[in-house]
């Protein structure tokens, strides 16, 4: 146990989520066991025997995502509702919301982690669980600083539009805006393998290169995305909760045709990938969750739509962001899923991106093609982003 506690203090270091030395991660095995001694273990040890866990991480975030989780934590509280309500996919499907605690009081706290997976306290620190491992805490961590990221830059952008823009969001979007607004680094997409993929040792090494590729570009939050290759009449795709960084091992082979039941494990968006082999020439699949890809998708200028907050499930206008159609679309396979939507976009377009949800990416040989055009969307909607709100800020 020791040794996942140290790999996944060092994993929230790496992505920038939380800073050295601001972690606690504490882990129920024969006793408990913690990365570090610190006071606030007095005030969160007592709920190992309040609530049915394993796992505890209590850590206030990096920047940018510090101030922009004690802004909204503040908000909530001011409102008098004490609740969070992200509109990104994750936060829908996972989530659901955030409650913010008054307190540090243990009963307070394991009463909203009871009903939640994660909380924010009223100073900032963000609390998640693990029931089984580790692994559990710091994916929802990450997965609440991505939708706290998505839901300050999508509100700030409609106070700016709004002309209401509040001081205190300013000031909390100006202490951001250098980390977040900086040049891209080197694009790694051309030093991909070259295709075809044609057996499955190659594809999934691609795979694997093409994952760490889009973790390192953070185009993706915690273990959330997917990656498929298409290897003659199988599909080789993630694992369902598969980090894209660590794919060796954790990916699934599926016939097209579903023959077998070896996709029990793959990703949720299989029925999605699927389709896209089936009515394309496409070998390779790529979806991300790049950050403002997701904010612009959710930045609709229509006025009294009578769909709204429907937008996941249906949407009855045509609407492109930075030359990328969106589409609504929900996960799985029901009436409203990505399976039906997802693939005639990026038949005509190579590229779609998923109200509040991601980005698809395809390529007809390898993950090149697929990497260029996720990292092509990205940079021009923070780009655009960037556009919509300048010279309005000051």
């Amino acid at each position: 146990m020791r040794n996942l506690i140290a790999k996944y203090e060092k994993r929230l270091v790496r992505d920038g989520l939380a800073e050295e030395g601001a972690i606690l991660l504490g882990a129920l095995d024969a006793e408990e066991e913690w990365n570090r001694d610190a006071p606030e273990r007095a005030l969160f040890s007592p709920l190992f025997q309040l609530l049915p866990i394993n796992t505890l991480l209590a850590a206030r975030p990096a920047e940018p995502y510090g101030s922009i989780t004690a802004c909204l934590a503040r908000e909530a509280l001011c409102s008098g509702e004490g609740i969070v309500r992200p509109q990104d996919c994750e936060t829908r499907t996972f989530l659901h919301d955030l409650p913010v605690l008054k307190s540090r009081a243990p009963e307070e706290a394991a009463d909203a982690l009871k009903r939640r997976k994660g909380a924010i306290t009223a100073d900032g620190f963000v609390l998640t669980t693990g029931a089984v491992s580790p692994e559990q805490a710091y994916t929802t961590f990450s997965s609440i600083c991505f939708a706290l990221f998505v839901k300050f830059f999508s509100d700030f952008l409609q106070e700016v539009k709004c002309g209401g823009l509040r001081k205190d969001m300013l000031a909390v979007f100006e202490r951001a805006a250098p980390l977040v607004f900086v040049p891209p680094a080197e694009n790694p997409g051309p030093g991909l393998m070259e295709g075809p993929h044609t057996g499955h040792a190659r594809a999934i090494a691609a795979m694997d290169q093409a994952g760490k590729a889009t973790v390192g570009a953070r185009l993706v939050d915690s273990c959330f995305g997917n990656i498929s290759c298409r290897v003659k009449d199988t599909v080789l795709i993630s694992q369902t909760g598969a980090s894209l960084d660590e794919l060796l091992g954790n990916v699934d082979a599926v016939p097209l045709d579903g023959s077998s039941c070896a996709g029990i494990t793959a990703s949720s968006e299989l029925p999605a990938h699927r389709e896209i082999y089936l009515c394309t020439e496409n070998r390779t699949v790529l979806h991300g969750h790049p950050r403002f890809s997701v904010i612009l998708s959710m930045d609709c200028a229509t006025k009294n739509c009578p769909g709204r907050g429907l937008c996941h499930v249906e949407c009855p206008e045509e609407r492109f962001v930075c030359g990328a159609p969106v589409v609504s679309g929900e996960v799985g396979a029901g009436p409203s899923c990505l399976w039906r939507t997802v693939p005639r976009a990026v038949a005509e377009h190579g590229a779609a991106i998923v109200y509040g949800h991601g980005v698809f990416t395809v390529d007809p040989l390898d993950f090149r093609g697929a990497f260029q055009r996720l990292w092509e969307v990205e940079t021009r909607c923070r780009e655009e982003y960037q556009a919509r709100v300048s010279g309005r800020t000051g």
